[in-house]
């Protein structure tokens, strides 16, 4: 299947380090992948090139048994040299344009939006498959950040034609809310790194946000 269509279904998007403490790595993307997650990225600040790809074996190798998209934070060369399916740019990263001419055509590109105005930017910037829209609560992964709250989430369920998704300190507890503002797609982090149970978890928000059966 064509990645833009790949997308279109995609519905629980997962951001993850290499996780170094655990050392559970290929375990855990087993897990939360075959419960779920259709995106999974690797974000993990201040690691170096050559640690990121070797990180990021594992993830496309994990991808790749479950049929999921792998995406690249921030960085278009890691991404193309990767293989990856996405590149996720933030507001101060590489313009979208120069982005494209590292990773090429078929490359999927995404945005990161945190006020009603970058979601109407985002929508209409050339070459953004996808944006994603918060953080809508305050998140320990983006300390000094405020929230963005539910009024850009507003503006994207009643006007964007593209694919977005909420994002900051989602979990299974306050989901009812994004969902009844609009939201159909989801990122999250600690909601299933920190899970207990991280295939249950992944399931249960899969399965909240419709779509594949649990299991």
């Amino acid at each position: 299947m064509a990645l833009r269509a790949r997308l279109a279904t995609a519905r629980l998007y997962l951001c993850v380090d290499s996780r170094p403490e655990q050392g559970d790595l290929p375990e855990f993307l087993d897990a939360v992948l075959s419960g779920g997650v259709d995106i999974v990225q690797l974000r993990e600040k201040g690691i170096e090139a050559k640690q990121e790809l070797a990180a990021l074996e594992v993830f496309r190798a994990a991808c790749d048994r479950h049929g999921a998209l792998l995406a690249v934070n921030d960085r278009a060369d890691v991404a193309f040299t990767a293989g990856a399916d996405i590149l996720h740019l933030g507001q101060d990263d590489l313009p979208v344009p120069a982005a494209r001419r590292i990773i090429g055509q078929d490359m999927l590109i995404g945005r990161s939006t945190h006020g009603v105005d970058q979601v109407e930017a985002a929508e209409t910037e050339a070459e953004v498959d996808y944006f994603a829209v918060g953080p809508v609560w305050p998140t320990a992964t983006k300390p000094g950040r405020p929230a963005a709250g539910f009024a850009p989430v507003r503006a994207a369920a009643e006007t964007a034609r593209r694919p977005w998704f909420a994002i900051g300190g989602i979990d299974g507890g306050n989901l009812p809310e994004l969902l009844e503002l609009g939201a159909t797609r989801i990122v999250v982090v600690r909601a299933l790194t920190e899970a207990p149970d991280p295939h249950k978890a992944a399931v249960d928000l899969r399965a909240a946000l419709g779509g594949r059966a649990s299991a």
